[in-house]
């Protein structure tokens, strides 16, 4: 019999560790660093995000190391050093990432995990590329792995890494953290290799999300869809003879994300950015409200739904352009996928629009921008603002609502904030909307435009209090603190002895066919 890579073979022999290995390995699509190609010779600068920020002091005390892609197709690039941090470039061809990229990861797995707000594409060469770029990502955290390192690994792109890394390396302890939703069972079931994407996250000693919710959805999806027992945050995870790899008991549970609060902070209170702000708002015509909204330019942010509300509101009088504006920035993303494309179309075609009928000579209803700015920049339109509006559809976290509020050092302005990011399972000082919800969504706009000082003081001081002490390197110490507490033999005798009085959750199997039925073939996924 002939095997395609979708029939890969995933029998493999255990790795013995590398003799100068790192002690800590963190595994991600890219590298924290980004190229600067305009001087004589290229160089490399650190990434501004919370990522970085939360891991580069745990990399610099403990020797180590991030694989990933630098960003360039077809281009080798020789491990380096940077800021304290060992970096070790993977490289992707062009193909790849049209396929294992912007096919199966942006097309396939990102629309399926945001409640298919657009339908997913189901093609097998995506996939077949999908578990190559695993496979040399899984191998080259194998290799640079020290014995008994420590190996976290992140996000949807890199889903099946944990079980290949388990297989190479059962020495290490895995963790995997997934900065997306994970969708409800019956959504994640149409997805033809789900079995395939579930045995690879199962891989993991501990699984991290971002709400309970999505938690639960992956344990309840391990149940359903791979008849594995669970009881309350725990997996049992049986022997794989295939993989080679012994049965263990995985976690999965919520860890949410933050930002970098003190950084933040401290920028919001240099003298340069306080001018800086100022200045924006005159160059704005001095509103008496300045609404604020920053997005990746995604279908999943609920940009249109944001416009429609504001155009209402200005059509119908409740606001007045000379005295209200909005700032809408969409950074450029993924724009050579079709469904960006589309919606870039959409949002610019409803921005001039609505300034085409709301305004005049030295008034602008909407102040559209379609690209990036540097942090300072932002930090000073975080500032400036008084309003920010987070109308997201489906949003793992969303930390620019996380972001405006570690900058508004003067305990004031108004985050609204959609339920469905989340962020609002612990921003409830926020005032929550249903982005679908265009009356509701005009109506909290308003509310918050007409808020009295002191409503907006105690909202914005709880919410920073909250921020203050979740920040982002909360957030990796509390994930890498419960990493290191798991026990794998202990876990494993401790099921056992809980399931000898009380048995697992159901595995809720799927409904069988009465007899003399045929059972449906499953969809074949398009070539």
């Amino acid at each position: 019999m002939t095997r395609t890579s979708a029939d890969h073979d995933t029998r493999t022999s255990p790795l013995p560790p590398p003799p100068d290995g790192a002690d800590f390995v963190v595994v991600a699509n890219r590298l924290p660093v980004d190229r600067d190609d305009s001087g004589p010779e290229p160089s490399w600068t650190t990434s501004p995000g919370g990522l970085v920020t939360a891991l580069a002091p745990v990399m610099q005390a403990n020797d180590g190391a991030w694989i990933g892609w630098a960003g360039i197709p077809d281009e080798d690039i020789e491990p380096f050093d940077i800021d304290g941090m060992h970096l070790v470039p993977l490289t992707l061809s062009s193909d790849e990432v049209v396929s294992y990229y912007e096919g199966f990861s942006n097309a396939t797995l990102w629309p399926l995990y945001h409640d298919v707000i657009v339908a997913p594409e189901f093609h097998r060469t995506w996939w077949e590329s999908y578990l190559r770029v695993n496979t040399r990502f899984a191998e080259a955290a194998a290799k640079t792995a020290a014995a008994g390192a420590t190996v976290w690994v992140h996000d949807y792109q890199l889903q099946l890494v944990p079980a290949l890394v388990r297989a190479l390396r059962p020495d290490v302890s895995i963790g995997f953290f997934n900065h997306i939703p994970f969708p409800p069972a019956e959504l994640f079931a149409q997805l033809p290799w789900r079995s395939q994407i579930l045995n690879g996250l199962l891989g993991a000693d501990l699984i991290g999300f971002q709400r309970p919710a999505d938690a639960a959805n992956f344990r309840r999806a391990a149940r359903v869809h791979a008849g594995f027992a669970t009881k309350s945050s725990h997996i049992r995870v049986p022997e794989n003879p295939e993989s080679g790899t012994g049965a263990h008991i995985a976690e999965a549970r919520a860890f949410p994300i933050s930002v970098d609060t003190p950084t933040l902070d401290a920028a919001a209170r240099d003298p340069e950015t306080i001018a800086r702000a100022q200045e924006i708002r005159s160059d704005l015509g001095d509103p008496e409200t300045l609404i604020l909204g920053v997005d990746r330019l995604d279908y999943t942010k609920g940009i249109s739904h944001r416009l429609k509300a504001y155009g209402e509101l200005l059509a119908d009088g409740s606001i007045d352009p000379e005295q209200v504006t909005l700032v809408q920035i969409a950074t450029p993303s993924r724009e050579r996928i079709e469904q960006y494309q589309q919606i870039r179309t959409d949002v610019e075609l409803a921005a001039g629009r609505i300034n085409g009928e709301h305004s005049d000579l030295g008034t602008t209803a909407i102040h559209y921008f379609h690209h990036s700015y540097p942090r300072e920049e932002m930090t000073a339109l975080y500032l400036a603002a008084d309003i920010l509006l987070v109308t997201a559809l489906r949003d793992g976290m969303n930390l620019v609502a996380k972001e405006y509020v570690a900058c508004r050092t003067g305990e004031d302005g108004v985050l609204v904030l959609s339920e469905f990011a989340g962020a609002a399972d612990h921003m409830n000082q926020a005032v929550l909307v249903n982005p679908h919800d265009i009356d509701g969504l005009k109506a909290n706009i308003l509310r918050a435009i007409e808020m009295e000082p002191a409503e907006r003081r105690r909202r914005m001081r709880a919410l920073r209090r909250r921020l203050i002490r979740d920040d982002v390197q909360s957030w990796s110490r509390s994930f890498l603190d419960t990493l290191e507490a798991l026990d794998d033999d202990k876990d494993l005798r401790r099921w056992e002895a809980a399931e000898a009085k009380e048995p697992p959750e159901p595995t809720e199997p799927t409904e069988s066919p009465e007899p003399g039925d045929t059972p449906a073939a499953p969809r074949e996924p398009a070539p």
